[in-house]
């Protein structure tokens, strides 16, 4: 695996990424007026629910072992990890149908007969994304995040032209992470895609053994994470009804845009660097993300408190300005998740799984009892501005022990 040449290498690969992230992003900005108008509150509300449940099971579909990919020491091990990250896939995908097969007999999630395609190509997506981030195939990511943002977009304005409805906004995100996954498949792994589905078992045991902090720490971890949404989701339709899902849904999914464009092209550059870092070289990189990030977070944050509501009725329609107002409670949340959306492969890197699982967990519990609390008291609003209070104590938690950290791993010594 190629090694990054210091801070120089870490920003151009972060430029590199941020490049076709803000391509990406360039359809969902221009086309998300006209998806507000063709989509009422009600299908959002419904596609939310859909992207909360596959989220869930996607986020697990490799259980985690695809993040272990760039710390494997040589391209025999990544191989071994390749192998067994595609056989649980196929595991989880099956699991998604009997689930499916569930949802569609109690009528209890709109179109989750598409549930275990879903799962499966945003699984494979993000296992193939960790493979060429282990090979630093910078421009390779770059342009499958521009396919897989921009097209799920593209498909879903064209879905909405014909009166898809609910169904056009699911099919979008499932194409896109198809044609993502076989953009960034290459480079063919040692002895070949054939090799791969050859491998017995006993060859795959050593790595699951090697790697196993991945899916008993990091998987949980990851599953309570996309669960939080899923409780927030079920926990608005309970207490505000589907338009309120839907306005949750539109809000988060323009708010977190900018986190999801510039924490994953930082997270995909500073993830193999801290792999081979020396302990003060990645205390010193974590630091300076950190003060990069909340340099951008802050007037973001203070554009959303001033004038939220406008810009969400002068973007979406007169229809959205309960959105606005739902972003401007958000701002302090979205500001903090903001920086912290990047700094979770620290503790991938740092093997500090167990710690950031006890702590994700207290994370969660926080939002969906500040989400409760909120909602009684005030409504959609209330649940929003207490989440923001809960969250923002949280993360600055969170950032500071990061800062301070004492046991990074000399990773050079490995």
């Amino acid at each position: 695996m190629a090694s990054p040449s210091g801070a120089a290498g870490l920003w151009r690969a972060t430029f590199t990424l941020l490049a076709g992230g803000a391509f990406a992003q360039a359809l969902p900005l221009l086309l998300g007026p006209w998806l507000a108008r063709v989509y009422a509150p009600e299908e959002w509300g419904h596609y939310t629910a859909f992207a909360a449940v596959a989220a869930n099971l996607a986020v697990v579909a490799c259980a985690r072992y695809e993040f272990a990919l760039p710390l494997a020491r040589d391209d025999a091990e990544a191989a071994l990890l390749l192998a067994l990250c595609l056989r649980v896939l196929g595991a989880v995908t099956l699991v998604s149908g009997v689930i499916a097969l569930v949802l569609v007999a109690f009528d209890s999630l709109p179109h989750a007969a598409w549930l275990p395609l879903a799962v499966a190509v945003a699984g494979a997506a993000q296992l193939f994304a960790m493979w060429a981030t282990r090979a630093q195939r910078f421009k390779a990511l770059a342009a499958g995040r521009v396919v897989q943002q921009g097209g799920g977009v593209l498909v879903q304005s064209l879905a909405g032209a014909a009166h898809a409805g609910t169904l056009g906004l699911v099919l979008g995100p499932v194409a896109a992470s198809a044609a993502a996954t076989l953009l960034l498949r290459r480079p063919a792994p040692e002895g070949g895609w054939r090799s791969l589905w050859h491998t017995p078992w006993a060859a795959l045991r050593g790595v699951m053994r090697k790697h196993r902090e991945f899916p008993l720490l990091n998987t949980p971890h990851a599953f309570a994470g996309a669960l939080q949404d899923t409780l927030a989701v079920a926990l608005l339709a309970a207490g505000s009804g589907e338009a309120a899902v839907g306005f949750w849904g539109l809000a988060l999914r323009y708010l977190k845009a900018p986190a999801t464009l510039v924490g994953a092209s930082v997270s995909q550059a500073l993830y193999p660097k801290l792999a081979i870092a020396a302990p003060a070289e990645a205390r010193a990189a974590v630091r300076q993300v950190m003060k990069a990030l909340a340099l951008v977070a802050v007037p973001l944050m203070l554009l959303l408190l001033a004038a939220g509501p406008a810009l969400f009725a002068w973007a979406f329609g007169e229809r959205w300005r309960e959105a606005g107002e739902l972003s401007r409670a958000l701002a302090p949340y979205i500001a903090a998740h903001f920086v912290a959306s990047p700094l979770a492969v620290v503790t991938l890197a740092w093997r500090a799984q167990a710690w950031a699982l006890r702590l994700a967990l207290v994370g969660q519990a926080s939002f969906v009892i500040a989400l409760l609390l909120g909602q009684h008291l005030g409504g959609l609003l209330g649940a929003a501005w207490a989440v923001s209070a809960a969250m923002v104590l949280y993360f600055g938690w969170y950032f500071w022990k990061l800062a301070t950290w004492t046991e990074v791993p000399d990773a050079a010594k490995h």
